[in-house]
């Protein structure tokens, strides 16, 4: 009889290594998931981490428009 593969009993993240928090959405751009959210991840229920991963595919990272650059900054004044 051959001994079963040992596995390791990790949690379920879609953390992709790439953590850099956008100043305006607040959410990662490597995984868009919330600073609080990624904080409470280790300590959260398995059906809570699944329902934040159903959410990310529809979440918004980083504004898709230009912020507005030195015309925006010209027309200020």
């Amino acid at each position: 009889m051959t001994e079963p593969v040992w596995t390791r009993n990790e949690i379920e993240s879609p953390c992709v290594r790439i953590c850099v928090v956008h100043p305006e959405t607040r959410l990662c751009t490597g995984c868009a998931r919330s600073i609080d959210e990624i904080g409470r991840w280790s300590r959260m229920t398995p059906e809570e981490r699944a329902a934040i991963m159903a959410e990310l595919p529809n979440r918004k990272v980083a504004p898709k428009g230009r912020r507005g650059g030195r015309a925006a900054r010209l027309n200020r004044q």
